[in-house]
């Protein structure tokens, strides 16, 4: 395959996939094909996630590609900067070319000393910036020989002449999955598929049955005017941690966090199925978020921090899917009856001295067993309501 026919391949495939992973495997098949002795390429391009600064692709001649998401952290960050992808951007610089073999000399980067140790003889980076305004600043690719003479100047010029086709196709395939990660992120990861699927004008939404979660944290305000505020930021995020997993874990979404708690979903697509399983994994999420939260706080108490108590509800309705808000400013969320009485049912945890309290449309549905409650009076509710909790133990 001549550098013209890689060119067009690169340009077809990025134009009609996201498939990185072929992307780099076609790339590197091509140049080694064309005689450039390449034994490793590897790209490594930064993150707009939470859980990762940056991510390396990597291709090795004879094994195949190899993933690595690089997480946040001072142990990262110090690996960073004694990388000579880290050095050349200090120095302003695009391109970079170490001998690994040179007789008596000491590579300079710990990954260079590697790659030596490995049999590499020659070590190239090209680091290519993105259009400003995102965190998606540029990507870094190496290319690493074996060959006992290195790369030629022939080799260096025909990956300089193919690397714009594959910079632009990264570029273009990580800025689609960087809006689907970061879409998931602040939406969920269902309701961003919906936005992103076009369902995007104001007042747009469908109706749909559905298990509702909503979670509160007890005593978070009187917490806050005593407390420092980076304090209380830590341990909500502790909090929504223990609270939050199982419902994730139980296919569930946050759908928003509302100051100290959260509004939670789980879609049902057969109301008519009974007992319901989504609803017992909901009240499965909720019984294992509380307990999270028992253990969270126990853990705090034997530090001597403060505590949280949760209350939490599920509760069953059909309720609206979809967009509210402003002409330019919208929220995906579900709006209707059943979330009001939701919100109802959970002011009253405390009252009634249970941290989990079931409505009666929920309980219908439920396998589980329950333990009867009592007929509550709701504000703003035409009638009572009954309301059960799960029996001790």
């Amino acid at each position: 395959m001549d550098m013209t026919e890689l060119a067009r391949w690169i340009a077809g495939h990025a134009t009609a996939t996201d498939d990185h992973d072929t992307l780099l495997a076609r790339f590197c098949e091509g140049l080694a094909g064309a005689g450039v002795p390449l034994w490793r390429v590897s790209v490594m391009t930064p993150a707009i996630d939470p859980t990762m600064r940056g991510v390396s692709l990597s291709w090795h001649a004879g094994e195949g590609l190899s993933f690595v998401a690089n997480p946040h952290g001072a142990e990262q960050e110090s690996g960073w900067r004694l990388s000579p992808i880290y050095a050349l951007l200090e120095r302003n610089e695009t391109f970079g070319r170490w001998r690994l073999d040179a007789p008596g000399s000491e590579p300079d980067f710990p990954i260079l000393r590697d790659l030596r140790a490995e049999g590499g003889s020659d070590y190239a980076v090209h680091i290519v910036g993105f259009a400003p305004g995102t965190a998606l600043r540029g990507v870094a690719i190496s290319f690493c020989s074996r060959a006992p003479a290195g790369f030629a100047d022939a080799h260096l010029a025909a990956i300089a002449e193919i690397l714009p086709f594959l910079t632009l196709a990264v570029a273009k395939i990580g800025l689609t999955n960087t809006l689907r990660e970061v879409s998931a992120t602040y939406l969920g990861r269902s309701t961003a598929e919906r936005v992103l699927d076009g369902q995007i004008l104001r007042g747009e939404g469908r109706a749909v049955p559905a298990a509702i979660l909503l979670t509160d944290l007890r005593g978070f305000t009187a917490l806050s005017d005593r407390a420092d505020s980076a304090d209380m930021v830590t341990w909500l995020n502790e909090h929504f941690d223990a609270l939050g997993d199982p419902v994730a874990r139980h296919g569930g979404e946050i759908l928003k966090f509302l100051g100290d708690g959260f509004l939670a979903i789980f879609p049902v697509a057969d109301a008519g199925a009974l007992p319901c399983p989504v609803c017992g994994s909901a009240l499965d999420a909720a019984a294992e978020a509380l307990a999270a939260n028992v253990a969270l706080n126990a853990r705090r108490r034997a530090a001597g921090l403060p505590e949280l108590a949760a209350d939490c509800v599920v509760h069953f309705g059909t309720v609206v899917y979809g967009n509210v808000g402003t002409g330019r400013r919208l929220d995906f969320t579900i709006i209707g009856r059943a979330v009001n009485e939701a919100s109802r049912i959970e002011s009253q945890c405390e009252a009634l001295g249970h941290a989990l309290l079931v409505s009666d449309s929920f309980a219908e549905r439920c396998a589980r067993t329950l333990e009867p409650v009592g007929v509550v009076e709701l504000r703003g509710l035409a009638r009572p309501m009954r309301i059960w909790t799960l029996p001790p133990g």
